[in-house]
Parts: structure tokens; sequence; C-alpha cells
């Protein structure tokens, strides 16, 4: 059963708490804890793995979780690429697009971190007000299939395709400047960046992904080597992740500041961006992650629009999608 340890009222744990933690672990009979490492790039979504890692979840589990921070998720696609990584956090969309261009790094879905219902914005400088309006216009997209993707969903609504406006390949850290110095007309992009250009006051969203429910699912994967040779340390991660939940739940105020520090956020702006997740239980998981299931038949549908679009290679094999972790960290 997951362990939950509350944080204090400051939202912080003090370092000799921390100490207390790291001693029980390592104290008496029990073996050191296992080091794991998570890449995490800014989106609320990803930020329990560095809540369980902070709050001394992971440790409670026999974990050393170490976060390592990427400036956006392509920088993560991109480390995976090389086999510098052996799990990530990414979406379904950046999933398929590694299976296009790494076949042999193929990854494997193991937990559904969460859906995306508003998360996943389409936002245009003031002044134009509809998707219709964007037709031949400079529009900003992340250097991952992602960006292009919720685009490209946006403009079908006008009868619009990425053929009708000019694509602009930037940062996402660039978006918010340059949608408010009108460098580019639109953006697609997501919290915490949209909250950033949100603060600045000089545009708005046209396009969320409550339009496309079902579509956009975030997850942790892991490389087929990374599952077979540790298995049982990514069961107990599933349970961290889990315990991570639990505490948000039951100290939101607490867990929300921790969290939100990280992204840059108030703790407000956080929660804010959180209205535009879903996020699902490990039990709530089993029939998504189950054969033929909803994350199964998400990842065919991703790859037959991203075909359609040109971004990844026919005949590309899909993510492998297993509940084999779940089902044993429910056990």
């Amino acid at each position: 059963m997951p362990v939950a340890i509350p944080l204090l009222r400051s939202g912080l744990l003090p370092s000799a708490l921390f100490f207390s933690i790291g001693a029980l672990a390592l104290g008496g009979c029990k073996p050191a804890p296992e080091a794991i490492t998570v890449p995490v790039s800014s989106w609320p979504g990803y930020e329990y793995v560095h809540l369980a890692a902070h709050s001394g979840l992971g440790a409670a589990q026999g974990l050393d979780i170490t976060v390592t921070e990427y400036p956006d998720p392509q920088a993560i696609v991109h480390a995976y690429l090389r086999a510098e990584l052996d799990l990530a956090q990414l979406t379904t969309v950046e999933a398929v697009d590694i299976c296009s261009r790494a076949p042999d790094r193929c990854p494997v879905v193991v937990l559904v971190l969460d859906e995306s219902r508003g998360g996943d914005q389409l936002a245009a400088r003031l002044g134009i007000d509809s998707i219709a309006e964007l037709r031949g216009q400079r529009v900003g997209v992340t250097h991952s299939t992602l960006g292009p993707y919720v685009l490209s969903r946006a403009l079908e609504r006008a009868g619009l395709s990425l053929a009708d406006v000019q694509v602009r390949n930037m940062a996402l850290a660039a978006m918010p400047d340059a949608l408010a110095q009108g460098k580019v007309d639109a953006v697609a992009f997501f919290p915490p960046y949209s909250d950033y250009a949100a603060r600045q006051g000089k545009s708005r969203p046209l396009f969320d992904s409550r339009a496309i429910p079902g579509e956009i699912f975030d997850v942790l994967v892991a490389s087929p080597a990374a599952l077979e040779a540790r298995g049982p340390a990514l069961v107990r991660l599933l349970r961290a992740w889990q315990a991570a939940h639990d505490l948000a739940r039951s100290q939101p105020a607490e867990a929300r500041a921790v969290m939100a520090r990280r992204e840059g956020l108030s703790p407000e702006e956080f929660a804010a961006a959180e209205r535009g997740l879903v996020y699902f239980s490990l039990r709530e998981q089993l029939p998504m992650l189950a054969p033929g299931g909803t994350l199964a038949r998400n990842l065919e549908a991703v790859q037959n629009v991203q075909q359609q679009l040109r971004l990844v290679n026919p005949g590309s094999p899909l993510p492998r999608v297993s509940d084999g972790l779940l089902r044993e960290a429910l056990r």
C-alpha cells in the first residue's frame, strides 16, 4: 500500500526530517534505497514525481528518486533517442514520434500521468478573434510533433490545415514574449508557458484540448530494456507516484506550493493550470492500460493523424502498452 508522509504546514520538509527519512531507509537491516532517475520538463502533470522525491515518498518505497530537469519535452525526446534516458514523461504524441525515429527504442507505456482537457491550447495575439483569421498568419510551435498536432486539430475546426498558416518553430520558453512582441500571431503551448503569456495580457486562447477529449495523454514510458531489468523498482515508483497524488489531495495547499515553485508559478496559477488536467488513480488505470484499452486506441489514433500530417514514417511501430507493473503495484 502507498505510504503518505505528510508535509508540514510550511509546505517544505525541514532538512532534519529528510535526514531522518533517509536514515530510516538506510538503517537496520533494510537495503540502501535503489537509485532511479526520472526526467521532468515544465508541465503540471509531471510534477508528482518531483513531489514524491521532495516529500520522502520515494524513500518510503525504498527508492532514491533523482528528478533531472530539461528545458522542454523535445529535449527529453532527444535524450531518450540518444539512450541517455530509459524513463521519460511524455505525451502519447511524442511516444509515437520516438517509435518512428528509432524503432529499436520504441518505448513501453507503463503509467498514465494525466489527460489534457484544456491544458494544451492555441492562443493568438489580441486582434485575432477566430481560428479562421489565422489563415496566412505566423504560428509558433515546438520542435516536436505535439505543437503541429494541436495546431492541426484547431485549424480543422475552421476548415484549415497546416498548409494554410506559416509555421514557425521555436522554443516553448520564447513563445510568451514572441506573442506579446508581435513576432508571431499565434502559438500552440501549455502551462506554465501559457500562464506566462496570460500575465502579459496581450493574447487570448482560441482553442484548447477540451475540444478533443481522449486525444492528449501524458504517460510514463520505459525502454524495453529498462522494463525487463528494473521492473521491481518501477513498481515502487508507481506506488510513490500514487502516494504523491494522495498527499496532494490530503494537503493540497502544501503540496501545491512545492510543485508550483518548480514551475515558476504562484500556487493559484498552478491550481488553475491543473483544472485543465484529469488524473487517474492506479486502480482507475487498469482498463485504460489493458490490451485494446483507452491507451492502445489512443496511440493508434494519434499515429493515424501524424501519418496524415506526414509527421511520422508509414509502417512505424506503435508504443506497446503494458499493465504488468500497474497490476503488481496494486497487489
